[in-house]
Parts: C-alpha cells; sequence; structure tokens
C-alpha cells in the first residue's frame, strides 16, 4: 500500500508508539490525524508534523468515551474527505497484584483499552470498508499471554485480540485490513503512567527502557506490516518466544513467566 493521500487516524498519538507512529506514517505521504488527552502534548506533536510539512489535525479526544470516539472520526473525515487507516493505540497499563488492586483500575484499564478500540472502529468502519482500508490494534503480548501483576491489562489486550479477530473474518467478503499488532517490551512512557492498585500512576518505571525496542523501531515496523496488509506483527525475541511457549509448551510458560516477574518485580512477593 502506497501511504501517499491516504489519510490515517491514529488513537493516542501524542507519545511513544502513537506519537513515532504519527511521524512514520506522515514521512511516507500520509495526512495524519491523532488523538489524545492532553493539550500541551497535542500542540508538541502537530508541531513536529507542521515542521516536516505533514498534513495532520490534533484532536483533543478520549477514545474511551463513546461520543470522544464518535467526534475524533467525524473531524477527520470532515478535514480530510475519508479515513483509509484506523490505529487503535490509545491504552493504558497497570501494575498491581489483582488482590491488591481497586475494581476501579481493572474497569478503567478495560474502557480505555477494550472499549476505547471498540468506539473507534466501530465509528471508522463504514468509511474504512469504502477505502477497502486497514484496521490495526496495537495490543501486547500480554494478549497471547497472561502476564502477572497485570491482570486487567492481559484482559483488555485478550478482549482486544478476539474483538479484532471476530471483525476480521466479518469483513473478508468487503477486503478489509485488519492487523494485530504487539510490540512487545518498548521504550515508551506506557509504565510510567501505568495505574498502580489505588488507580494512581506509578510516576516510574521499573524496568531497564534503554534495554527495550524504540517506539520509532515499532513505528517502522508497524507502517511495513501495514503496507504489507500483514494479518499479525509480534515484535522482539523475548516477544516471539513467549507467544511460541505458551502455544506449545503453556505448563513451561506458567514457570518462566513466574520465575522472570519475581526477579523483575521482587515487591511484589510472588
Amino acid at each position: 500500500m502506497i501511504m501517499r493521500d491516504k489519510v490515517v487516524l491514529i488513537t493516542g498519538g501524542t507519545s511513544g508508539i502513537g506519537r513515532a507512529t504519527a511521524l512514520e506514517f506522515g514521512r511516507a505521504g500520509a495526512k495524519v490525524a491523532f488523538t489524545g488527552r492532553n493539550e500541551a502534548r497535542l500542540a508538541e506533536t502537530a508541531a513536529e508534523l507542521a515542521a516536516l510539512g505533514i498534513p495532520h489535525l490534533a484532536i483533543r479526544a478520549d477514545v474511551g468515551v463513546e461520543a470522544d470516539s464518535q467526534l475524533a472520526v467525524a473531524e477527520t473525515v470532515a478535514a480530510f474527505g475519508k479515513l483509509d487507516i484506523l490505529i487503535n493505540n490509545a491504552g493504558i497499563s497497570m501494575r498491581a497484584l489483582f488482590r491488591d488492586a481497586d475494581l476501579d483500575v481493572i474497569r478503567q484499564l478495560m474502557q480505555t483499552n477494550f472499549f476505547g478500540t471498540v468506539y473507534a472502529t466501530k465509528f471508522a468502519l463504514p468509511y474504512v470498508t469504502a477505502a477497502k482500508g486497514s484496521i490495526v490494534g496495537i495490543s501486547s503480548i500480554a494478549g497471547y499471554r497472561g502476564l502477572p501483576g497485570r491482570t486487567g491489562y492481559s484482559a483488555s489486550k485478550f478482549a482486544m485480540h478476539g474483538f479484532l479477530e471476530a471483525l476480521r473474518t466479518e469483513l473478508l467478503p468487503q477486503g478489509v485490513h485488519v492487523l494485530l499488532a504487539c510490540p512487545g517490551f518498548t521504550a515508551s512512557n506506557i509504565r510510567n503512567v501505568a495505574l498502580a492498585a489505588d488507580g494512581q500512576a506509578q510516576g516510574e518505571s521499573p524496568r531497564d527502557e534503554g534495554a527495550m525496542m524504540s517506539s520509532e523501531a515499532v513505528a517502522g515496523h508497524l507502517l511495513q506490516a501495514v503496507q504489507q496488509r500483514r494479518r499479525d506483527l509480534v515484535l522482539t525475541s523475548q516477544g516471539k518466544l513467549t507467544v511460541w511457549l505458551n502455544r506449545l509448551l503453556p505448563g513451561l510458560a506458567d514457570k518462566l513467566v513466574l520465575k522472570h516477574f519475581r526477579k523483575e518485580e521482587p515487591d511484589f512477593n510472588l
């Protein structure tokens, strides 16, 4: 797929993978609409796109709110006349054992990660179908393999997988491309703003961000996967190994994942 004159809407496009994807698709020739909740970050991303001469539209929206998702699609189509590609990127994570977590934390994760994808896809679908375009879900290895301390996050990503897989099958006769992209551990701010047991942002990442794949590298892989109309994208060797082990040796995967998180998260006392 040639990106020139294509219109892409990216939810959560003001930081991390979303921001890098906006720049990557824009450089490839796309017109870029993107959502975010923070006005300052919206302006910063818009300024970066403008500096590169990329046609763009910044939309203040919380995709977990149905009306906001409807507005984001409507404003994109009003500005550019069509919508070819929807990238469901907006998401939040968590870091808390289920026994300690407020139930509102689980609800918030489902509302943003799952229902945000459902809402945006629902309103974008007529336009993407007309364009025989692409619907993308930025998921996680946690959508293939439940991770301790991330029960709500894993549940939301498993739900996203089921939704998009069913939708992909429904849309086969219409020639719509549906991609599930699972970046693995990526250097972004999602862990810094991950919700703790009480629903407050944890403030800093417990992981070594410098050892992870960059958001820019993920965006490059994502652009290529959309151009090739791939079905799935799993990134990083650790991510691929986790998916493979969980499929073929699930009992061993349980033990290895527990061992890994005991080392990474000693304060959980797993």
